[in-house]
């Protein structure tokens, strides 16, 4: 009974640490787990109109940001691309959110002196979403798309920004140490409870014939001793074999809990340790979204949101035939030339129109991937109004201009508007020939060669579709004028305006030059007494009807012409193309 005391004081050791060390694991799972998340809250600092909070601060953590914002009367939480946002921004003083202190309480802010208001960002094509609120807003911070995302507050860009922010992040709750401390607690009951319960196995040998038994020279007397010395030895050999037996299981159950432990800690300290060198390499990638290239300017549902501000203005000043409408939204070409459409048509009622700007029906979207300013998009519509689709341009000339219709001019007919990459394409300088059969200007160039003369060199190198008349239609109409006026001497010019010159690359290597002619109709008498006349849409500008000393028609083309790539054999393309009247005078 010897090895009894030392079992049962063992076992209940075991029992009391596995108690211990289980109850250690469960407490990590529950009343000891960390706050599912944390807040931490921006001190009041220098006031000042505007306040970023940087990108980084949506995946400081992981998860899903919480943002509440307190501020007087009313203002607006904007997100945009972190460069959309600093140009915007510009050199406006504001604060900056730029991370969390090491206690995750407090939020980062740095102050930048300068100007002391800006215009209110309200409205600006910048942002891909807008959230107003008064006094009080709660925001959910996720990604509108891939990339990195920064926020911008204000009240009016003259007023402070509000300055009262608080941002919830997701707190790492992760134990590691629960479950094997809970594996490691049952391991060790069990331990303890498996020694109270086995017994260990006698190693006593059975007395069978030992050469100690007897001797042929023994009496009865000394049988006697033998025997009894004997039983005590067995005894004494049973009792040692106990405590080895007990030894040995001890021994042996301490070897597979420690085997068991080791097991678990190793397989943990590898978890916890690939859980901590993985953290690292997701945070870098999520912030390594490149910004510069390969990210369009506007998302899809931006692009919508222009367009119809776009269509919106226009069918005002359209309905209107009042210019001021369109400021907005309207400029260069297309503002010039609906000016003067405005004007003749007040005048004469049989005037056509131009045609209608629609937002419906968006047949496909160009989207440029070059983040310097000015910026270009186009959209190919077919609304209400539109016989064929139409190809618009649009531009942003500064950060915080917003994009305006600066052309429009309908497909050919027959015309496959040439495939572009969606999600944002490459631009290119209008000299720029790389991959290229022809530059822009040179595109442009070409066709400007090609309208002023039938016998012109690229008659071969530029064509038109069967049913696509733009070409054939303005050399006829200049053959037409010489014919039939022979009172007069004509000359036609059609000059690039270089300003206007937008290029972009399509999906087969080539591209897509989109600009403005000036196409100049002159008119000289040949004799002195002789009169030149001129239609009513022209007589309106040039205030009369009738000239003896000669006159100068000025109209506006947008036009559109594919490129192909500087392997192909093919010619160029006209893809769209129009005028408009702009300008009349007698000299």
């Amino acid at each position: 009974m010897i090895g009894i005391p030392l079992r049962f004081k063992t076992a209940v050791a075991l029992v009391l640490l596995g108690l211990l060390t289980l109850l250690a694991g469960i407490g990590q799972k529950t009343f000891w787990a960390p706050a599912e998340t944390v807040t931490a809250t921006a001190s009041a600092g220098q006031a000042a109109p505007l306040t970023v909070i940087d990108q980084k601060l949506r995946t400081l953590e992981g998860g899903t940001v919480t943002i509440k914002v307190k501020g007087e009367g009313s203002f607006l939480l904007a997100a945009g691309r972190p460069d959309d946002v600093d140009a915007w921004v510009g050199k406006t003083a504001h604060n900056t959110v730029t991370g969390v202190s090491d206690d995750k309480k407090s939020l980062q802010v740095k102050h930048n002196d300068g100007e002391a208001s800006a215009p209110s960002p309200a409205g600006s094509d910048l942002w891909v979403s807008t959230e107003n609120a008064s006094g009080e807003l709660d925001y959910t911070w996720s990604a509108p798309a891939d990339g990195d995302w920064s926020l911008l507050l204000a009240a009016d860009g003259k007023k402070p920004a509000p300055s009262s922010i608080s941002m919830t992040f997701p707190n790492d709750t992760s134990m590691p140490w629960a479950v094997p401390l809970m594996v490691l607690g049952g391991l060790l009951i069990l331990a303890g409870g498996a020694l109270l319960v086995l017994k260990p196995k006698s190693g006593a040998p059975r007395d069978g014939g030992s050469s100690d038994s007897g001797s042929a020279g023994s009496g009865p007397a000394d049988k006697a001793g033998a025997k009894q010395g004997s039983l005590f030895a067995r005894r004494a050999r049973a009792k040692a074999a106990a405590k080895a037996g007990e030894r040995s299981s001890s021994a042996r159950l301490s070897v597979v809990v420690a085997a068991t432990t080791a097991a678990v800690l190793a397989g943990t300290a590898a978890a916890a340790q690939a859980s901590t060198s993985s953290a690292p390499a997701s945070t870098s990638t999520a912030s390594a979204s490149p910004e510069a290239g390969g990210t369009p300017v506007v998302l899809d549902a931006q692009f919508r949101r222009i367009l119809e501000q776009v269509a919106s203005a226009t069918d005002a000043g359209d309905a209107a035939k009042d210019a001021k409408k369109l400021a907005a939204r309207v400029a260069g070409t297309e503002l010039e030339v609906r000016t003067q459409n405005y004007k003749i048509r007040s005048r004469v009622a049989s005037y056509d129109a131009r045609m209608p700007v629609r937002s419906t029906k968006l047949l496909t979207t160009v989207v440029t991937d070059k983040r310097e300013w000015p910026r270009s998009v186009l959209a190919v519509t077919q609304g209400e109004g539109n016989v064929v689709p139409q190809l618009l341009t649009l531009v942003q000339k500064a950060p915080r201009e917003n994009y305006k219709l600066v052309g429009t001019s309908p497909l050919q007919p027959g015309t496959t508007f040439p495939s572009i990459v969606r999600g944002g394409t490459e631009s290119l300088a209008a000299d720029d020939k790389s991959g290229l059969l022809y530059s822009g200007q040179e595109a442009l160039a070409g066709l400007a060669d090609r309208l002023t003369k039938s016998s012109s060199t690229f008659k071969s190198k530029l064509v038109e579709g069967e049913s696509s008349p733009y070409i054939a239609d303005t050399l006829s109409y200049q053959a037409d004028i010489v014919k039939d006026g022979v009172d007069g001497k004509f000359a036609f010019t059609h000059k690039v305006v270089p300003e206007n010159t937008v290029v972009f690359r399509t999906e087969d290597g080539g591209a897509l030059v989109l600009g403005r002619l000036t196409f100049n109709f002159d008119g000289t008498p040949k004799a002195e007494g002789d009169k030149l006349s001129i239609g009513n849409d022209a007589a309106v500008l040039a205030g009369g009807k009738e000239t003896t000393t000669g006159m100068v028609l000025k109209f506006a083309e947008s036009v559109a012409v594919y490129v192909p790539p500087a392997a192909s054999k093919d010619p160029m393309k006209l893809v769209a193309a129009t005028r408009g009247l702009v300008g009349a005078s007698f000299k």
